[in-house]
């Protein structure tokens, strides 16, 4: 069904509906994507001038979830959403990598691209409809865009792929693929899954693939009744007679260049030159700046480059296609964390440790969903040393979550489930050198810190990113890119995966779009070369080590009945707060009974756990118990025989003989065995310190009169204190 503003199309089992012209009129194009109860509002707007001094395209990506669209309101003091949060970073990258590419070459006017979240139903997710809706808005705006892109998600539950699960759906789901498609092939995959084979990989691709193709047919449709006509834009490029000479000048230089094996030398050759050249080029009368050179040069090496590889099927630094540069291993490197691990290839190199803490680590995340908690963390920090320059130290970028996101995709596969492992765990990523996807680096570096700290992980996990240089119809795929040809090349593809199957892939391409078949070629390539580091990884550390760190918490579970929570915590959380005062430990008691008890150190560990179990054991009568004097009345002692539980000690029953005063047989902090000897109608424990000295004397008559006195009000004894 359909109207001049809407289309109504059936995918797999579900409506996707677009709409245009009713929202945002002003922008330069305006979308509507719906999927069940979830809508998104996308906009496009292009600046009408270039943005003069850009070296790059200038698009600016921003999706944004407002809590009004779940009926929530924001937490905190202002009551409104703040800074982006992670899931927000995370689809801005996904909206943008795949449209990126579509652009013309040289184009320098702003685009920007949002994305508003107006509607959530809690069962579909927004960042695959923000992706449509951004694709179909470029493509009926006045923006020249090479689209459209179709994009959907892929899941598999029970061997069945499903198109565009739910969240429900994804819980059960051993693989979450994302993957956008243009009319020349595949742009852009991201997934997780659970230790799937390439075939399987293939075979959901190849199944997503279909509808992805459907709703590119239902973009341009759209755009046949509302397209705008494309503006022509100002490509920033480079003067012809300028690149002739720049060419001509260099090209000697860059061709023995290439071929250097260390990146330090071609950089500081590629400085030299680039001066060279400026002193004889740049010229006022001929309007030739600076960065005009370093325009033209830098085309003239891609060309240099991309040549060489094609012709020679060699790399940069000498490698064969298919070769991966030198790896180091080592773990347990650092003295004080919970786990370490230094991975080294080449010159890319990352410091990975793990720490281990408790459930009260944990990360609250405050979504459209609801509350969770995340009790794995993986973040990554890539410093200006790291690739010898200076610059000024903020927070994490886009970039870094996005890695950082990659990564703890991959390594969370293989987690051990809480109940075997009920750890929160963090690791952090440091990349001390980098020279080609300090990702997967993060990813080696990363299970070797997870054996080190010995978290039981179902498996090692190692990655690598593959790369392409595509010229005509000869396509060089290449393993273990580095720097240069991850920067000249037309593909950055990444495999995280065990020896049992794929944990993570992520791809993106500078072309138009891939074949399904290259994608297939550059999967088993990339196997082989996970095989390979994987066994390094192995070698250096071949499984989880058996103890955890001194410095670690030793957390141990606890199962209590349900009617003894309220006992274990007390009146205020009196006996909680106590067991914590008294062993240093961290207790946590879940609603279903589990009691997780934490500690640094063993002692304190056994005796939280003691006191607990002490706690839920209902006293004997008849049994001895070694107790602590608590109170010292006039008519007797009482006792703590069991944590939160004790008894009186009437003073007829404190020693063998007769007592005058109690003060003169035991004090408060005292300790003491005695006998339950009776458990009263009233609940109350009464004790005997005699009985355990005297154990074949005739029991003496349980008292309770407390010391009254007779004399006065008919001899009344006095109630006691209440326990």
């Amino acid at each position: 069904m359909s109207d001049k503003n809407k289309i109504v199309a059936k995918l797999g089992d579900k409506e996707l509906i677009i709409e245009t012209g009713k929202m945002a009129k002003q922008a330069d194009a305006a979308i509507t994507v719906q999927l069940g109860g979830t809508v998104v509002l996308v906009t496009a707007v292009p600046s009408k001038k270039p943005r003069e001094g850009m070296d790059f395209f200038p698009l600016f990506v921003e999706y944004q979830e407002k809590t009004y669209a779940a009926g929530k309101i924001p937490g905190g003091f202002f009551k409104r959403e703040g800074r982006p949060s992670e899931k927000e970073i995370l689809t801005s990258r996904l909206i943008d990598r795949p449209i990126r590419p579509l652009f013309p070459d040289g184009m320098r006017n702003e685009v920007q691209v949002m994305a508003l979240v107006l509607s959530y139903d809690g069962e579909n997710d927004s960042d695959v409809l923000a992706m449509i809706g951004a694709s179909c808005a470029l493509t009926i705006s006045s923006i020249p865009f090479d689209g459209p892109v179709g994009s959907v998600r892929v899941g598999k539950v029970a061997d069945r792929f499903i198109l565009n699960p739910t969240f429900q759906e994804l819980e059960l789901s051993e693989l979450d693929l994302i993957m956008a498609v243009t009319k020349n092939g595949i742009v852009m995959l991201e997934s997780g899954s659970k230790e799937i084979s390439e075939e399987e990989i293939t075979k959901a691709i190849d199944f997503g693939y279909e509808y992805a193709v459907q709703i590119l047919d239902i973009q341009k449709k759209l755009a046949s009744s509302h397209g705008k006509e494309k503006f022509t834009p100002v490509i920033k490029g480079v003067d012809k007679d300028l690149y002739d000479k720049v060419k001509k000048a260099s090209i000697d230089q860059l061709k023995k260049n290439v071929a250097a094996p260390l990146k330090e030398q071609r950089e500081e050759a590629l400085e030299l030159l680039t001066k060279e050249l400026i002193e004889k080029f740049v010229s006022e009368e001929a309007s030739i700046a600076d960065s005009d050179v370093k325009r033209a040069l830098h085309k003239v090496e891609k060309e240099v480059i991309r040549g060489y590889i094609v012709e020679s099927e060699k790399r940069t630094d000498g490698r064969k296609r298919t070769e991966i540069r030198e790896i180091t291993c080592e773990a347990g490197l650092l003295p004080r964390t919970h786990g370490s691990g230094l991975f080294t290839r080449g010159q890319t190199q990352s410091l990975s440790t793990t720490t281990l803490g408790t459930s009260v680590d944990e990360r609250m995340i405050d979504a459209l969903e609801g509350k969770t908690y995340k009790s794995f963390m993986l973040h990554y920090n890539f410093p200006p040393f790291s690739v010898g320059e200076v610059k000024p130290v903020r927070g994490p970028g886009r970039r870094e979550i996005g890695h950082g996101a990659l990564a703890e995709r991959a390594l969370a596969a293989v987690l051990p489930p809480k109940e075997k492992f009920p750890y929160t765990i963090r690791m952090v990523s440091e990349i001390l050198e980098s020279n080609g996807s300090s990702s997967m680096a993060t990813v080696c570096g990363g299970t070797l810190a997870l054996m080190d700290a010995g978290v039981p992980i179902s498996a090692p996990v190692s990655g690598i990113a593959m790369g392409l240089v595509k010229e005509g119809t000869k396509e060089i795929i290449l393993t273990d890119i580095a720097g240069a040809e991850d920067h000249f090349g037309d593909m950055d593809f990444k495999v995280a995966g065990t020896k049992a199957g794929i944990t993570a892939v992520q791809m993106d391409l500078k072309i138009d779009g891939i074949s399904k078949d290259l994608v297939k070629k550059v999967l088993s390539q990339a196997k082989d070369a996970r095989m390979v580091i994987l066994d390094k990884i192995i070698a250096c550390i071949p499984e989880p080590r058996a103890e955890l760190s001194a410095y670690a918490p030793r957390i141990t579970l606890l199962k209590i009945p349900l009617d003894k929570i309220g006992e274990v915590i007390g009146p205020g959380g009196k006996m909680i707060r106590k067991i914590i005062s008294e062993t240093g430990a961290t207790i946590d008691i879940e609603d279903d009974g589990t009691v997780m008890i934490a500690s640094v150190g063993k002692e304190g560990s056994d005796k939280a756990i003691a006191m607990v179990n002490g706690m839920i054991k209902e006293a004997e009568v008849g049994k001895i118990y070694k107790g602590r004097v608590t109170k010292v009345m006039n008519f007797g002692a009482f006792v703590e025989i069991l944590p939160g539980k004790e008894g009186l000690v009437h003073v007829s029953e404190l020693a063998a003989d007769f007592v005058k005063n109690v003060d003169d047989v035991v004090k408060v902090g005292d300790e003491l065995e005695v006998k339950l000897v009776e458990i009263d109608s009233q609940g109350r424990r009464n004790l005997s310190r005699r009985a355990v000295l005297l154990p074949d004397a005739p029991p003496r008559a349980p008292k309770r009169d407390f010391g009254g006195d007779k004399g006065r009000g008919g001899g009344r004894p006095s109630r006691g204190p209440r326990r």
